[in-house]
């Protein structure tokens, strides 16, 4: 952490600034990183209790539902899967569906290698942790060592907590009984859109969601639980191939209108 880094997109500040102190203009404290860090890593780790109680009212075990989290600790893909298995859906389809949803990590990833630089002995380890909310902290640091501490202290806070709270609610879920009943059918896809919706800032992302959501309802009654969220992923695409046609339609149309 210590070697002076100048991290891509043009961030010159140091990384080697001693507890935080200002190395550059772009520098940034390293109490504020914490802090920035940890109110991510608390805010998310506590909803792993809905997904312990979601996932042990879809008829998983203690042992099935904690294992999900220390293994695969994704938390949109835990909740696609155990939510697929309440409707009914065909394990494998589930499975597929988490799958699809945690292959995002994998990009997250390509990114976090070049600004984290970690060891080659810590990245298998740090693997685990690359999911949405660690990456969303870590990207807007402005060196590397803000980058590594932001990355470090979520991924622990919202590991921890994380896996506690499942386990915390799906012991609770044995108390509650009928989740349906406490309405805590709807605590999946309630969690899920809290994650997502502050990742929709462009217009087509937010037009490639709601494209998703209709082709995920229209296609519920007829298709079986699971694949109409595979499905829906046909948004992405469409809404790439659509805005590549009106680029092009645009281009066309400014060279028409310059050779007039």
């Amino acid at each position: 952490m210590a070697e002076q880094t100048t991290l891509p997109e043009g961030v010159g500040a140091s990384a080697s600034a001693p507890h935080g102190s200002a190395a550059g203009p772009g520098a940034k404290p390293d109490a504020a990183v914490v802090r920035d860090a940890l109110g991510v890593g608390i805010a998310v780790g506590l909803s792993g209790f809905a997904f312990g109680v979601t996932s042990a009212g879809s008829g998983l075990s203690l042992l099935q539902t904690c294992a999900l989290s220390l293994a695969v600790f994704t938390g949109a893909s835990q909740f696609a899967l155990v939510g697929a298995l309440a409707a009914g859906g065909n394990p494998y389809t589930a499975a597929a569906g988490a799958f699809f949803l945690g292959v995002r990590n994998s990009f997250y990833g390509l990114r976090l290698s070049q600004l984290l630089a970690l060891p080659r002995a810590l990245r298998p380890f740090a693997a685990q942790w690359v999911i949405d909310e660690t990456t969303a902290v870590t990207l807007p640091q402005p060196t590397r060592r803000a980058a590594r501490i932001g990355f470090t202290v979520t991924g622990l806070t919202l590991y921890v907590l994380w896996n506690l709270t499942t386990l915390l609610g799906a012991l609770g879920a044995e108390a509650l009984g009928d989740t349906d009943t406490w309405g805590l059918d709807a605590a999946s896809p309630a969690v899920f859109l809290a994650l997502l919706a502050p990742m929709l800032k462009s217009t087509a992302e937010r037009v490639t969601a709601a494209l998703a959501v209709l082709l995920a309802l229209g296609l519920l009654p007829v298709l079986p639980a699971g694949v109409p969220v595979l499905l829906s992923a046909l948004a992405a695409p469409a809404v790439l191939f659509l805005s590549g046609r009106r680029k092009g339609t645009s281009r066309e149309t400014a060279v028409t209108e310059e050779n007039r």
